[in-house]
């Protein structure tokens, strides 16, 4: 039974010797224990971008759409290559990250993040190997199955990472990751059209998955944990904080168990309703109401991903200073008013101040996704936030 926020943290020699502590740190973990006195962090959000702009590519899957659509057309009505495919990667990515959470924070992101390149990168080998010879089950193992698990790998290991080292900037630092995350999918709408267009479909997968191989392994070996008891220089931990701010942390198991783990879901879940809602018929909608062409639509679609990138960065780090709960206090209130004015604005055919709303929204979409990781640190501490995170993440995948 937990009780709630009396949970008493435990010495981490005492955590390596019981084999019921979920997510004690792997004492054969080749990243544990580095020491820090000699390491800038600094570059440790250098590390967490580079693995999050390879595997945020996902969401530019909608460009290998009609391509390997075309190689399959003789596929049975319910399993269609590059729908089940993409589908089928949320739910490893969500899957991956809640069960594998509690592995990530015992290994160390080092570990986590290296087997997060090998699938991820494997993934797509496999996949455009399957396009090159037109075997569908391989497209759907190789992205769909093994590019999933890797996907939800290396979501969770660098933001768990982050937080650990900035304790005094934790939004910040979650927001630069979470901001490759969506930055990877803006890159990536525009090269996998490039490349498709001058070396085909199949050999744009593979070539792919080895250059994001590369660059995740290089990521990897940036990342590591802090040594025990670590702090920034200067920075001393507040002796009277906000009841919401514990310096105890509690293991997944525990975190789920309480209120505030689905209060948080609620808040993540109702801040996501309101963007995919629109973002799923952004194309169309500029078309139907304002007679944009394709063309045009597509740069404002385009115009989007670029302010749900910045907005996972400002409004994450803006969170360490006005708070978490205020942040989302803020997603609600002005989208709330936005979503009653966007209908008359469209009816009104007011393109402007229609675009500005709508841009508006898509940084409170990304903020309320990069927030969340520094808000559940404050809440269950930092030290299994990654294992937290993934549960969350498989409650609300995207």
């Amino acid at each position: 039974m937990v009780y709630w926020p009396h949970i008493q943290r435990r010495p981490m020699k005492e955590a390596l010797d019981q084999k019921t502590a979920g997510t004690a740190v792997h004492p054969s973990s080749p990243d544990v224990r580095k020491p820090s006195h000699a390491f800038n962090r600094w570059f440790i959000p250098v590390g967490a971008v580079a693995v999050h702009i390879c595997i945020g590519s996902v969401y530019a899957w909608s460009t290998f759409n009609r391509p390997i659509q075309s190689l399959f057309p003789n596929e049975p009505w319910w399993f269609s290559p590059p729908y089940t495919t993409f589908t089928t990667a949320l739910v490893l990515l969500g899957l991956s990250a809640a069960f594998g959470g509690p592995w990530v924070e015992r290994r160390g992101p080092r570990v986590a993040a290296t087997a997060a390149a090998l699938f991820f990168g494997a993934g797509l080998i496999i996949g455009g190997t399957g396009l090159a010879i037109k075997e569908s089950i391989l497209v759907f193992l190789g992205m769909g199955i093994i590019g999933g698990i890797g996907c939800g790998l290396g979501y969770i290991s660098p933001v768990s990472t982050l937080v650990k080292w900035f304790p005094d900037r934790r939004g910040m630092a979650t927001g630069m990751a979470i901001m490759g995350f969506g930055g990877g999918a803006f890159l990536a709408g525009y090269l996998n059209v490039f490349f498709m267009e001058q070396f085909g479909v199949a050999t744009t997968m593979i070539a792919l998955g080895g250059t994001y191989f590369v660059v995740m392994m290089i990521g990897a070996r940036i990342l590591r944990r802090p040594a025990e008891g670590w702090k920034p220089a200067g920075w001393i931990p507040p002796t009277k904080t906000h009841r919401m701010i514990t310096d105890r942390s509690v293991n997944r198991n525990q975190a789920i168990r309480t209120v505030q783990f689905y209060l948080l879901w609620g808040i993540l879940f109702i801040n996501v309703t309101a963007g995919i809602g629109i973002l799923a018929q952004a194309s169309p909608m500029m078309q139907d109401l304002f007679q944009k062409t394709p063309l045009e639509a597509g740069v404002i679609v385009s115009l989007i991903s670029v302010f749900n990138a910045g907005g996972r960065f400002l409004w994450a780090s803006g969170s360490d200073y006005i708070g978490r709960r205020n942040t989302y206090t803020t997603f609600f209130v002005v989208q709330f008013f936005l979503f009653l004015l966007i209908p008359v604005l469209a009816a009104n055919g007011n393109w402007p101040v229609f675009l500005a709303s709508l841009f508006i929204v898509f940084t409170m979409y990304g903020g309320g996704f990069a927030t969340i990781p520094a808000f559940l640190a404050d809440i269950f501490g930092p030290e299994n936030v990654g294992a937290i995170h993934g549960a969350l993440r498989f409650l609300c995948v995207r």
